[in-house]
Formats: C-alpha cells, sequence, structure tokens
C-alpha cells in the first residue's frame, strides 16, 4: 500500500495529507479553496462532497449537498446508525478521496495493515483517530468530486479482449466495490473482503484494549467503577 510509505515524520512538514484514488472527476475541485473551508469548519478529517451522478454512490453522508459549505451528519436507511454521533451517519468519510490533517494521519497511518489487499472498515475506525470526531470530521460540499469508478491504472476505461475495463485493474479493493454493486459472481472476491473487515476490526478491539490497559484507565462505555 502506498500510504505505507507516507510515515509521519516524512510528511510532517505539510499541513494536509491527501489519500486519493485514482479515478476521480476533479472538473469542479479546487485544492486551496478547499483547504480554507476545511481549516474554517474545524475539519480534521474531510473528504469533497461527491457528485449525485457519481458511480457506486453508497453512503448518504458521502453525497454532495447543494447551497452548503460543509455537513457533518446525514440520515441513513433505517437501523444503518445505532447513535446519530456515529458512522455512517456522523464522524464518516470514505477512504477513497479522504484529507488528513497532520495530526489526524499520524494516528491513521498506524492503522494501515499493510498484509491486507484493501482498506475496508478503515473509514468506519477514522473517528478514533479525532475527538470529538462528529465534530472534526465531515465532507465539502462546495468542492465536490465526481467518482467515476473506472480506474485509470487499468485499461484506460477501454474494454479489452472482451474483458470489462476494470478487470485490468489488480486492486481487490475495487472488486470489492464492483461486488456490492453490480453483483458480479465472483463470490471468492466477496468472501475475501469481508474476511479483511472482519480481520481489521478484530485487530482494532485487541489494540484498543492494549491501549487502554496500558494507560489504565476504563474504556468509553465501560461498567467499572
Amino acid at each position: 500500500m502506498p500510504s505505507g510509505f507516507l510515515h509521519p515524520d516524512i510528511v510532517a512538514p505539510y499541513d494536509y495529507i491527501f489519500m486519493w484514488d485514482e479515478d476521480l472527476g476533479v472538473e469542479h475541485f479546487d485544492a486551496e479553496e478547499y483547504i480554507k473551508l476545511v481549516r474554517k469548519h474545524g475539519l480534521e478529517i474531510s473528504q469533497p462532497g461527491l457528485d449525485p451522478q457519481s458511480k457506486g454512490l453508497t453512503w448518504q453522508m458521502t453525497k454532495k449537498r447543494d447551497n452548503s459549505e460543509v455537513h457533518k451528519e446525514t440520515q441513513e436507511r433505517p437501523g444503518w446508525c445505532t447513535d446519530p454521533h456515529l458512522p455512517p451517519c456522523a464522524a464518516f468519510v470514505e477512504i477513497m478521496a479522504t484529507v488528513f490533517s497532520r495530526n489526524a494521519w499520524r494516528c491513521v497511518w498506524h492503522m494501515i495493515q499493510n498484509d491486507l489487499i484493501h482498506g475496508w472498515g478503515l473509514d468506519f475506525a477514522l473517528r478514533k483517530c479525532v475527538e470529538p470526531a462528529h465534530e472534526k470530521i465531515g465532507v465539502v460540499d462546495a468542492q465536490w468530486i465526481l467518482h467515476q469508478s473506472v480506474p485509470s491504472l487499468g485499461n484506460q476505461g477501454k474494454a479489452e479482449g472482451g474483458k470489462a475495463p476494470w478487470k485490468g485493474y489488480v486492486s481487490l479493493s475495487l472488486l470489492c466495490l464492483w461486488e456490492e454493486n453490480h453483483h458480479f459472481s465472483k463470490l471468492h472476491v466477496r468472501e475475501r473482503c469481508r474476511k479483511e473487515w472482519t480481520m481489521f476490526q478484530d485487530r482494532m478491539a485487541v489494540a484498543e484494549k492494549a491501549y487502554f490497559e496500558a494507560m489504565k484507565i476504563d474504556p468509553p462505555n465501560s461498567t467499572a467503577t
């Protein structure tokens, strides 16, 4: 994973780190204006709003809103949010076009699992790197992008040899997205995606437990007195 090379000490001279996929349309995006809004609204972790015409648009949180600079919460499908301040209704952006502050990246960098092929589940864990997460994570509506779902690192958006263009790209992360949104029959890909998500969740739970024990503090929602 390329981000593994961006050690926090190496990128420390930069105020913000852009970790973006390669299949994004940026005709309506200005980085300098974006950073102005991020600073204005106190966002430590953010992403541009997604044009409603984007392919594979999964979450209401990431969808661009009209007549808005930034939004930090949303309404999702019934049962999807156990708490209005938790993902995917708040404290949530996708691992697609994420922008991290220097301090947030120092935390997120340690979450990256280089032995896993993709990053499913990481976007739900980002909230652990800022506090309060529902105020410091948000979507910038005034600067938006288009998710094309046509990876430029594959066959440049062209079908070759009877294969769809995305098949020229080896990332299982993208295959996971296509599996979920287009119902391809490659069950082994979907199973791998979900298995790795479970592995990531288990590792996070172990790491959190070790942290709280080392700090001699009770974890959130603990019943200890």
